[in-house]
């Protein structure tokens, strides 16, 4: 194992180290863990918070900013925040107009979530939850919790931190990220595992001429293991089982063709071409895409495709004013 680092025990705590230097308009808490606006939170808007396990990055610290999160909470390398750690960033976000948290949906991250929510309830504050579950290599195994929570984050933590900033209620920010999450589905495809610090060798095994289809943001395995082909062939097979489960709706869409940490950019704009050729064979169009690492997996190389239907409610929300340390436009 290679890795730019000082040692596996302290991954998380000189990553965010790093990231406060890095990023003057984020305030990060060294004890607490947690990441929040400089300027903490807007009296009277509601909260957007979110997290999960670390080496996922710029998810999900690096979407904390204006019109996306208030707060975001990494646990260690792929292993859930604690409760406490959770609470302490729906105290850091709540200003008043309650707060909304924003999970993915595995069995860590669901528990701890749902505990730190009890814990705010208790204290008199008021939490939503949205799931997020998108991956459509679990929607139909029958297999533990159901689909995993992947590439829509990015379009549920931006939308629903969108309304909020502009001033819409709990109840409603809550439905906007439930009903982006329903209109979202993706898939992903590994050509080369990713390498945790603190096992020091590959997470599975790959041949040279193999690819892991419908791999986790953890490695997990796929549906199955496919011959290496042109990218214009995966991505046709791949869109295959993703628009298998796209619910019906508009036409117009936001696309994400994500990077899982070690794909060049080159590479994720080839499959974006191909992605909208499937599409506009469907009669579908891009509205808006986002092209680049955005929730890795490490070192995995690979790519991740999540595809939203979006009416114009939401894509009006979309180009609103962001400001983050990895997405920023309008401002």
């Amino acid at each position: 194992m290679k890795k730019l680092i000082n040692s596996a025990e302290t991954v998380l705590s000189d990553t965010i180290t790093g990231m406060a230097i890095a990023h003057p308009g984020l305030r990060v808490d060294a004890a607490t863990r947690v990441i929040t606006r400089a300027g903490g939170p807007t009296p009277g808007k509601v909260g957007v918070v979110s997290g999960g396990g670390s080496g996922h990055e710029p998810l999900h610290g690096g979407f904390v900013g204006r019109g996306m999160l208030d707060a975001a909470v990494p646990g260690e390398v792929f292993t859930s925040p604690t409760p406490d750690r959770i609470l302490a960033a729906l105290r850091a976000a709540d200003a008043g107009a309650g707060v909304l948290q924003i999970v993915k949906n595995y069995s860590g991250d669901r528990l701890n979530f749902a505990m730190a929510a009890e814990q705010a309830d208790d204290e008199g504050l008021r939490v939503r939850t949205v799931l997020v579950d998108d991956d459509t290599a679990t929607g139909s195994t029958g297999r533990g919790p159901g689909r995993r929570g992947t590439g829509a984050t990015v379009f549920v933590e931006r939308l629903c931190g969108a309304l909020a900033e502009r001033g819409a209620d709990l109840a409603a920010v809550a439905e906007t990220g439930e009903r982006v999450n329903a209109a979202s589905r993706s898939i992903a495809l590994a050509l080369r595992p990713c390498t945790a610090p603190a096992v020091g060798r590959p997470g599975f095994e790959l041949g040279a001429d193999e690819v892991e289809f419908g791999v986790g943001i953890h490695g997990e395995p796929g549906l199955r293991r496919i011959a290496l082909r042109p990218a214009r062939d995966l991505v046709a097979e791949a869109m295959a089982v993703l628009l298998a489960q796209l619910p019906p709706g508009p036409a117009e869409t936001l696309v994400l063709v994500n990077g899982l940490g070690a794909t060049p950019l080159q590479e994720l704009y080839i499959v974006l071409g191909e992605v909208a050729a499937v599409l506009g064979k469907a009669g579908m169009t891009l509205a808006h895409t986002l092209v680049g690492n955005y929730v890795t997996a490490l070192d995995m190389a690979g790519v991740s495709i999540t595809v939203c239907r979006a009416d114009a409610r939401l894509l009006d929300l979309w180009t609103t004013p962001v400001d983050t340390p990895a997405l920023r436009w309008g401002c």
